[in-house]
């Protein structure tokens, strides 16, 4: 019988330690990888540089005629901070509708519920806890729509 209960113990302890955790990223590229890694990943992918709109100390636009959204890559000494997709939608009803796919297809590919803060109809905000950070899908319809999912490393602990 302690035979059995010892094999159960080490066949649990085994699978919890086989369960590996992903990486944090931003559609498969991860968090690790240095901004001009990550420039010349987003190159690859068909997006170009919006120069206009890009900060070359702190911020790199990109852009992309074939996607609904701009990314926004923010950077610190070759360090990602954040990456923020902006969707280009022109109505409410049409935000309202994209927010609810964003929503239900990350709760899906995460298998996890979002801490939901703000749920109004015109303003909603949804947070995942992914791993190593945070990602949030905000909307925010005012005078202007407006769509974000915005991906957030976790600091780390020293």
């Amino acid at each position: 019988m302690k035979k059995i209960v010892l094999f159960l113990f080490a066949l649990v302890f085994l699978m919890s330690c086989s369960d590996d955790k992903k990486a944090f990223n931003y559609r498969g590229l991860a968090f690790s990888l240095p901004t001009s890694q990550m420039v010349d990943s987003m190159l690859a992918r068909g997006f170009v540089v919006d120069s206009a709109a890009s900060d070359s100390g702190h911020t790199i636009v990109f852009a992309n005629t074939a996607e609904r959204y701009r990314v926004l890559v923010a950077f610190k000494d070759e360090k990602l901070q954040a990456v923020q997709e902006r969707y280009l939608v022109s109505t409410n009803d049409s935000t309202r509708k994209l927010w609810q796919q964003l929503r239900d297809g990350l709760e899906k590919e995460l298998d996890a519920w979002p801490d939901c803060p703000i749920l109004k109809d015109d303003h909603k905000v949804a947070n995942f806890d992914a791993s190593d950070g945070i990602i949030s899908v905000i909307l925010e319809n005012t005078y202007k729509p407006t769509l974000m999912v915005r991906y957030v490393p976790k600091a780390e602990k020293k």
